[in-house]
């Protein structure tokens, strides 16, 4: 089976062809700010964006006649629970006029299915931010004017807690229960139970472990005084919590590899940080351990940081007394989007409907 896959970012869409699950082509596009300087929002690079995967394929010499399906990045819809889902019209109307949050994974379905509806072949979307398998009372929060939102790396979890589930216990995902931590530019610790993520930290504002990035929980009393001083715009806060906090905050930087380079020649206040977001992750597993009752099958790490050997130990050092710590570094997003739409296309799962 042959399939596209296509996963739009904010300066690049990255594309690849897959034959069943091996890639016979790969590319990433990138966009220059002044390329995207005449689109006002991220909707409007629509046509900008296919015709550039159009000819990506048409100078490697790609028929979209070879292609079984075209599988896109899942964007920012309303939570539902995790799987493929064939692109519909009340998919593409909710990414259209429902969006909250503007971002470029919101252009994958309309991409995938734009190319995809001239061949007459499926498209799909894969286990998108949203998903939202977590149990009532995990969604309660200390005040009833809010409840706890889920915002995580599901494509990357729920695809490596799959390949942990055949490649080391020879079962399927479903029938297991992980602790799985994403460590990247955002930080998620997801309990699995038995195919769900039954409760995970919003990743995205304000909730979990800091990141290269992002604030995580901070103390709420500051935090309401800050925005009431007078000094600070929302605009600025929102910055603080997202995009300009965590290790960027603390050190100017948003570069793990800087931080943990900084540590190893002697810099002990890039030291000092870097081991606090590393505690806070493995106070955040043992966390999520406790919503399985303790009955965890393996700790899964995974993320861009988990290439870093050096936090990865101070992490397993303080959670190996839980379960054993598997690592897979890296997000491989265009395999995990790939393997989603095959497991459609050879009759392992039906395609789920979004409505």
């Amino acid at each position: 089976m042959k399939q596209l896959i296509i996963n739009p970012g904010s300066t690049s869409t990255k594309i690849a062809v897959f034959d069943d699950e091996n890639m016979i082509f790969e590319k990433t596009i990138r966009h220059t700010n002044e390329e995207l300087s005449p689109f006002n929002r991220v909707s409007d690079q629509f046509q900008f964006r296919k015709d550039m995967i159009i000819e990506a394929l048409r100078e490697n010499k790609i028929s979209l006649n070879e292609l079984d399906a075209v599988v896109g990045r899942g964007g920012l819809i309303k939570p539902v629970e995790g799987g493929t889902y064939a692109v519909n019209d009340k998919l593409i109307e909710d990414l259209k006029t429902n969006v909250k949050v503007e971002h470029a994974s919101n252009l994958g379905a309309p991409l995938a299915r734009s190319i995809a509806g001239e061949v007459n072949i499926p498209s799909f979307i894969v286990d998108p931010v949203v998903v939202d398998e977590m149990e009532d009372v995990a969604r309660i929060s200390g005040h009833p004017d809010f409840e706890r939102i889920c915002i995580w790396h599901a494509l990357n979890q729920r695809a490596v807690a799959r390949r942990a589930a055949i490649e080391k216990f020879g079962k399927k995902y479903e029938e297991l229960n992980f602790v799985v931590a994403h460590l990247g530019g955002g930080i998620s610790i997801g309990a699995h139970k038995k195919g769900k993520a039954i409760d995970v930290n919003n990743a995205l504002n304000g909730e979990g472990p800091f990141s290269p990035e992002r604030s995580g929980s901070l103390p709420l009393g500051q935090l309401v005084k800050m925005c009431f001083s007078g000094k600070y715009s929302e605009s600025h806060i929102n910055k603080m919590i997202v995009g300009k906090g965590g290790i960027s905050a603390h050190l100017g930087t948003n570069s793990a590899k800087e931080v943990s380079d900084r540590a190893k020649a002697g810099d002990e206040k890039a030291r000092l940080i870097y081991s606090a977001m590393a505690y806070q992750i493995a106070k955040a597993i043992g966390e999520y351990a406790v919503v399985l009752d303790g009955d965890v099958d393996a700790i899964l790490i995974t993320g861009g940081i988990a290439y870093d050997n050096e936090l990865v130990q101070m992490i397993e050092d303080k959670v190996k007394f839980i379960a054993k710590v598997i690592v897979y570094p890296g997000e491989d997003e265009l395999l995990a989007l790939a393997q989603g739409g095959l497991r459609v296309l050879n009759g392992i799962e039906e395609p789920k409907r979004y409505i």
